[in-house]
């Protein structure tokens, strides 16, 4: 049976469509000359904060314009200078993403009343989790337990540890009892890399990249078309399932449990 669901945070649970630290990234590279895309900014996302900026600096466009702004192949120090911008201004701003999203609370109450421990992992630090996760449960979600890469030696996603730990934590007993869920290719690494059972969400996903209203204003063609292409993009990362919203997340427990 299942005995344990370990959700993501932002883009999964609270922040329809992930736009707190993209926001922030996207600052942090404008105040050092370089213009990262939507897209760009989004393709590493839910890894650790550091191994993001890692990510992009070594993306071919990024690095090609890093080096016309500086003359020369962006370093560790240039890391460290990026996340100095980027994490004050995503402290600064967080706050205001913490609403959960459409399904979480009752998903997370009827997974209670099965029984069901309720895990997170975050690619966030301590320090933005201790803003993120009492707003987020005075708005009425809150799980057992939540746990960012400062928890595990700095070892975020793809690593499985967080994962590990929620497991130890939470007294579960074999990854075979554990659903991960998340909305991103990290997300799913990390589920696979655990040996757990692993699902991508898709509605007010990073990999769907749209706020509510975006999404709500697309044609009914266009909404199916970019939710096939986020599907497709968590099963080529190793998901087990895709739910296009985690009201789906009861049912898909019990059916894992039966």
């Amino acid at each position: 049976m299942i005995q344990a669901v370990i959700f993501d945070w932002a883009g999964t649970t609270v922040d329809y469509g992930c736009f707190a630290p993209v926001q922030a990234f996207i600052e942090a590279f404008r105040q050092f000359g370089v213009e990262p895309t939507m897209e760009e900014t989004r393709t590493p996302m839910g890894l650790l904060k550091k191994d993001h900026i890692r990510t992009m600096l070594g993306m071919e466009r990024i690095a090609r314009a890093w080096r016309q702004v500086y003359g020369r192949k962006a370093g560790e120090a240039d890391v460290e200078a990026i996340y100095a911008q980027f994490e004050p201004g995503l402290l600064s701003i967080l706050e205001q993403f913490t609403a959960p999203k459409p399904h979480v609370c009752e998903a997370a109450a009827a997974l209670r009343d099965m029984g069901v421990r309720i895990g997170s992992t975050t690619g966030y630090t301590d320090a933005m989790m201790e803003i993120v996760a009492p707003c987020a449960a005075r708005q009425g979600y809150a799980p057992d337990l939540w746990l960012s890469p400062d928890s595990v030696g700095g070892l975020g996603r793809p690593y499985p540890y967080m994962i590990f730990e929620n497991m130890r934590r939470l007294g579960v007993s074999s990854v075979k009892n554990v659903l991960k869920i998340g909305d991103t290719v990290s997300d799913m690494q990390e589920g696979v890399n655990a040996g757990v059972w692993t699902a991508g969400v898709i509605e007010g996903s990073s990999a769907l990249g749209l706020s509510e209203e975006e999404f709500s204003a697309l044609p009914p063609e266009e909404q199916e078309a970019r939710c096939r292409e986020a599907a497709r993009r968590f099963r080529e990362a190793g998901a087990h399932f895709v739910l296009r919203t985690l009201a789906d997340t009861p049912r898909l427990a019990a059916f894992l449990g039966g």
